[in-house]
């Protein structure tokens, strides 16, 4: 298959177009390199563009005669999204809107979309099945959730199959060492717990120590950025043009904040330093995902289902690349 990956030098855009190559797909990344890294794809692979810029955007999907569409291509920093609202809905959904509209015109009948769980907001019930309701607290959550509903509006009016990943805490590293996490600045919670025992951070802070959860602190579920790929491949395989499909992806497994530290403390063997301060707007209390839905449709099973082994691989990435990529 010819697949464009919108975003696809980033974090989980790059490990996914590891694994489409590795399954003998044709892949062809666009991306702006404002978050990603030229490093982390395949030489030949990378065409530098930017999803406002429509006419080099169809040029792109013309020459290489693209078939379906992974799109990684977003801001997603949630404090960010409060306090600059403009620059989500402009990046999140216009310029999204601009990357459907092409597809559109050229016929590309595969979309399989980068959402989050941030669209459910504070959910009801813990762990988060398909069927919860979609109330986001966040300008972030607000964009994803409403290029998931153009994406529901789109596929039965042009015949356009597509899939909506709402994934939860993307973690770890490529199990050959090959490429990791590298984010400026970091926010990312197991990154910069494995900043502070490299000693390029003085300590982690917490925000919220009084959350309804065990131990007062937010809980997540962390799934494995090469378990998130995977997830996306076979979403890709199974779409039929006009269909619309809704997975939720995680392991099912929460973890505190506290947790997150201690885990990392054994794997590291060091001390790391903790400094707790009030809540950050917009973090939901506990997100914890019921994926029963994308492993019965897909067949797709994580490999990594403790945080302990996740945290290893991110650690084994981050003491050979204590700069990350170097850019």
């Amino acid at each position: 298959m010819r697949i464009l990956v919108t975003g696809g030098a980033g974090y989980i855009g790059s490990h996914t177009v590891k694994l489409l190559l590795g399954r003998g797909h044709d892949v062809t990344v666009y991306d702006n390199l404002s978050a990603g890294h030229r490093q982390a794809v395949p030489d030949g692979r990378l065409v530098v563009g930017d999803l406002k810029d429509v006419d080099h955007l169809d040029h792109v999907l013309v020459v290489n005669r693209v078939e379906a569409v992974v799109h990684f291509a977003a801001s997603c920093y949630v404090g960010e999204s409060v306090t600059d609202p403009a620059k989500y809905y402009l990046n999140n959904l216009q310029n999204s809107l601009n990357l459907l509209e092409r597809c559109r015109r050229h016929k590309v009948t595969r979309f399989v979309f980068s959402s989050t769980c941030a669209t459910y907001g504070v959910p009801d019930a813990v762990p988060i099945t398909e069927a919860e309701k979609q109330l986001p607290i966040n300008p972030y959550g607000n964009t994803k959730l409403a290029f998931e509903r153009m994406l529901a509006d789109y596929s039965p009016a042009y015949g356009m199959g597509y899939a909506a990943l709402r994934y939860f805490n993307a973690s770890g590293a490529a199990a050959d060492g090959t490429i990791g996490e590298d984010h400026a600045p970091e926010t990312h919670l197991i990154p910069i717990v494995l900043q502070v025992a490299l000693g390029k951070r003085s300590h982690v802070e917490v925000f919220g120590t009084d959350y309804p959860t065990p131990d007062g602190t937010c809980v997540r579920d962390y799934i494995h950025v090469e378990d998130l790929a995977l997830a996306h491949l076979l979403a890709l395989e199974k779409l039929q043009p006009g269909e619309g499909r809704q997975y939720n992806v995680g392991i099912g497994n929460g973890y505190s904040v506290r947790e997150v530290v201690r885990v990392a403390e054994e794997v590291t063997g060091k001390r790391i330093a903790v400094k707790e301060g009030p809540r950050r707007a917009g973090d939901p209390p506990q997100l914890v995902a019921a994926s029963d839905k994308v492993r019965r449709e897909l067949g797709w099973e994580p490999k990594y289902t403790e945080l302990r082994p996740i945290v290893e691989t991110a650690w084994n990435w981050h003491k050979d690349h204590p700069d990350g990529y170097g850019d």
